[in-house]
């Protein structure tokens, strides 16, 4: 980086001299749509649902340390009052403190006010921070903590897991609290995802020298992990021990894991609490905990992950028989440290009607003493099926009890999933927020078949940093759930590391304050964690961040000179097609020949003055853009300016996906010319329909389902044909709740019929469930509403479409979860 000039100096000391915090105007983000739930299918596998339970949903209960009852969906409540007292004594015992402000302004988009938020989020920052500057970095072993944390003895060393290697700590037990084996959120690969329990010595060789080839043990993800479907048909033998599938595993466990070590990685293998019950769940240690711990030991293990579909078929009670488990893996006859993942997947409404005690939310009340980590939710997908939408549903449940995260003690919101359903800018999402909670960071995709851009996001040192740092302290949310986000994690050198998180479905600028995340100041250095980018800032955090997307830096207080001023160029926003407003929050939809008026907006946060902005935008080819906006000469601290355009597109540009693409250039005082692309994706829609005929045979823009996928003349999931009620349609769309099917009629329809219910095929899973809320929504206005739906009374619907340019049919899952919510839109004809 280049310093300021000697000639600038007088200039720029003046300007320090009066800085002060002069963020720019911050606004109320929106809430969320209703976290929705979704269904598993009849057929579930290793770890998840058992099969007469499909579904996994939201929680109905909300985070613990969010924003006040008035906020939305994803918005917190108090989980128990334990929680206060928790925190007050972490204060009395001396824990590192960030500041304690009461967050005056939040996430947000640009432009309007911001609103206060409550205070609960930044008292949980500033108290769940205990202390760990006893624990070393360099080798050796830890000695006990206590149940709080805060008392990791330095009387020896600990090795944590880092960006150059994995977890080799082993501790005495301090007297309510687990071993310290790890005192950084572990790191490594899992079976499930992406092979599920298709896998073989062979394979597991094969995926070890990946990890080793393509540079993941280096970055510190050194843990191997066999899941569901190592062991026999006949899981034990005559003696009574655990026995490998001989077919996939001829030479036995033992070879396998000797070679894993060879290669300086570590091996994890899988069982559950419960007894096995065939038919009910794969594997169960039941009655066996100390002979399979011995086992697992003799055979070289480090990690076991202990599931619960045997314990909750067999009715157990599940802190009794974790602590049980957890006992025999501390006193296994070989004195061999073992990492022990406490997996609890069960929830309810989706999983069934289960009392809290015998679920994964009331997990946190327990394990911290007895577990190095343990399941926060239901799983994040099903094989090869991961939706976003999950993710940030695990990632909420996941952050309602930061105050029992501590070093070696850690909450697991479920695996990594790139490339198995979600697109890289998600899945950079669920990797930003997994390390800003402190999570076990394991992949669950098949790690040679990764592509080289995931590769470096699994193995970026910023990002991997921020997870593994010894303060282990998990982000919490400052200010109030909604559409855009601050979540905030105190890092061990007294800096923040910050999440700008957008949950909705266009780009916003999002922007919070470093007085809002904990700190004081005048100025303060950001540096952009996925793209190396170090500014400064006068005391605003910005950041342009995509659909679905995050914006994560590590934040401090600045010193010396000053630094390249923090600009904000925004990604490219569609504001009107033709003459129609673009509506807030929905993805831009244009058709060929369409006249679209687009704008970028560049703020400047930094302290000092920024000369002569200007910004460029292209589009696809064929495309012509006009500039609208003459601009300015300087763009002073805490401003910003709007930057317009108009785009014609061809009159036969291509249907599919697109992009504007904005170049922003200004003069940094002292650091030369700048230049930052942002990009904005956008659909262009197939031709609208013609005619009278079924809608569900046009071509859809997009169509999601709560899970599996939107099936055409089927019922989702079964395969079967639409029925209702008794009745076969013989066209239609099957979702699962929550879902949204979206079409471009492009002003060409008049009228829309349809009968709206849940599918006979719910039926055959069981009386629980099954009802489902239908919309027709025309350009972001709602058309038709049929309120709750359930499995016995269908509802007709018949809707003006005229002057109906994007068409979305919308599916809700009526408040009570997705749990067998199979949803139909039985024969949607269309007049066009």
């Amino acid at each position: 980086m280049k310093k300021p000039s000697a000639v600038l100096g007088g200039v720029i000391a003046a300007v320090l001299v009066t800085a002060t915090l002069a963020p720019a105007a911050t606004p109320a983000h929106a809430a969320p749509a209703a976290t929705p739930a979704h269904a598993a299918p009849a057929a579930t596998p290793a770890h998840a649902a058992p099969a007469a339970t499909p579904a996994h949903a939201a929680p109905a209960a909300t985070p613990a340390h969010a924003a006040p009852a008035a906020t939305p969906a994803n918005a917190a409540t108090p989980a128990n009052a334990a929680t206060a007292a928790t925190l007050a004594k972490a204060v009395r015992a001396g824990a590192t403190s960030a500041s304690s402000s009461t967050a005056s302004s939040t996430s947000t988009t640009s432009g309007t006010a911001s609103s206060g938020a409550g205070t609960s989020g930044a008292a949980i920052a500033s108290t769940t921070a205990t202390s760990s500057t006893a624990i070393s970095r360099t080798g050796g072993s830890s000695t006990g903590t206590g149940s709080s944390g805060a008392a990791i003895s330095s009387t020896t060393a600990t090795t944590a897991t880092g960006a150059s290697g994995g977890v080799s700590a082993t501790s005495a037990v301090g007297s309510s609290g687990a071993q310290v084996l790890s005192p950084a959120p572990y790191m490594g690969w899992n079976t499930y995802y992406g092979l599920g329990g298709d896998f073989s010595e062979a394979t597991i060789r094969s995926v070890a020298d990946s990890m080793v080839n393509r540079g993941l043990k280096k970055a510190g993800y050194d843990i191997v992990w066999l899941d569901g479907g190592w062991q026999a048909d006949e899981s034990r033998s005559a003696a009574g021990d655990l026995q490998p599938n001989p077919a996939k595993f001829p030479n036995g466990l033992k070879p396998l894991v000797d070679y894993i070590h060879s290669l300086g990685l570590k091996a994890g293998i899988y069982t559950d609490a419960g007894p096995y019950i065939p038919g009910r769940c794969g594997l169960g240690s039941g009655g066996y905990y100390q002979r399979d711990a011995d086992q697992f030991a003799a055979w070289g293990f480090d990690a076991v992950k202990v599931d619960y579909l045997c314990g909750i078929a067999a009715d157990l009670d599940p802190k009794t028989v974790f602590t049980e488990f957890a006992h025999a893996l501390r006193n296994n006859a070989s004195h061999r440290p073992m990492i022990f993942n406490l997996c609890n997947p069960v929830t309810s409404p989706d999983w069934g009607n289960y009392p809290e005690s015998q679920q994964s939310t009331f997990s946190w009340s327990y394990a911290p003493a007895i577990a190095q980590s343990w399941r926060t939710y239901t799983d994040v997908g099903f094989q090869g099926d991961i939706k976003f939408k999950d993710v940030l549903r695990n990632y909420d449940a996941n952050a309602r009890h930061p105050e029992v995260v501590k070093p070696g003690a850690f909450g697991d919101p479920d695996y990594l999933a790139p490339e198995l359903g979600m697109s890289d800018e998600e899945f950079r999402t669920q990797l930003t927020l997994w390390s800003v909670a402190a999570a076990p960071l394991v992949v669950g995709s098949d790690i040679r078949k990764l592509s080289a851009t995931t590769i470096g996001m699994l193995t970026d040192p910023d990002v991997v940093g921020i997870n593994q740092d010894p303060a282990a302290v998990q982000a919490v949310r400052v200010g109030a759930a909604g559409t855009t986000e601050t979540w905030v994690k105190r890092l061990a050198d007294g800096g923040r590391a910050v999440v700008l998180l957008n949950r909705g479905d266009s780009a916003n600028t999002l922007t919070t304050t470093a007085k809002a995340v904990g700190l004081s100041g005048a100025r303060f250095t950001l540096k952009n964690a996925w793209t190396n980018a170090v500014t400064e800032s006068a005391g605003t955090i910005s950041a342009a961040v995509p659909a679905h997307g995050t914006a994560l830096f590590r934040v401090a207080p600045a010193t010396g000179l000053p630094g390249i001023p923090h600009v904000t160029a925004g990604i490219p926003q569609v504001t009107k097609v033709g003459t129609d407003a673009q509506p807030d929050g929905v993805a831009p939809v244009v058709a060929g020949g369409d006249e679209l008026t687009a704008q970028v907006v560049v703020r400047n946060d930094g302290l000092l003055p920024i000369m002569g902005p200007v910004v460029t935008l292209v589009g696809e080819a064929g495309w012509t853009v006009k500039s609208l906006t003459t601009a300015p000469a300087i763009l002073a601290s805490g401003k910003q300016a709007a930057f317009a355009f108009t785009v014609k597109l061809a009159a036969d540009a291509t249907p599919g996906n697109a992009t504007l693409t904005a170049s922003t250039t200004y003069e940094a005082i002292g650091f030369g010319k700048q230049r930052q692309t942002t990009v904005s994706p956008i659909v262009v829609a197939p031709v609208p329909p013609t005619g009278t005929g079924a809608l569900s045979h046009h071509q859809w823009i997009v169509a999601t389902s709560g899970w599996m996928s939107p099936t055409v003349d089927q019922s989702v999931g079964g395969g079967s044909p639409i029925s209702l009620v008794g009745q076969t349609y013989p066209t239609g769309i099957g979702v699962a709740s929550p879902s949204t099917v979206r079409y471009y009629l492009g002003k060409a329809c008049s009228r829309l019929t349809a009968t709206v219910g849940i599918d006979d095929a719910v039926r055959n899973v069981g009386p629980e469930g099954g009802t489902s809320t239908f919309q027709v929504v025309g350009d972001g206005r709602v058309l038709f509403d049929s309120g709750v739906v359930d499995r016995d009374h269908p509802k007709p619907v018949d809707v003006d479409l005229t002057g109906v340019r994007v068409l979305d049919l919308l599916v809700g899952d009526a408040g009570d979860g997705g749990y067998n919510d199979r949803a139909d839109w039985a024969a949607p004809t269309a007049t066009c």
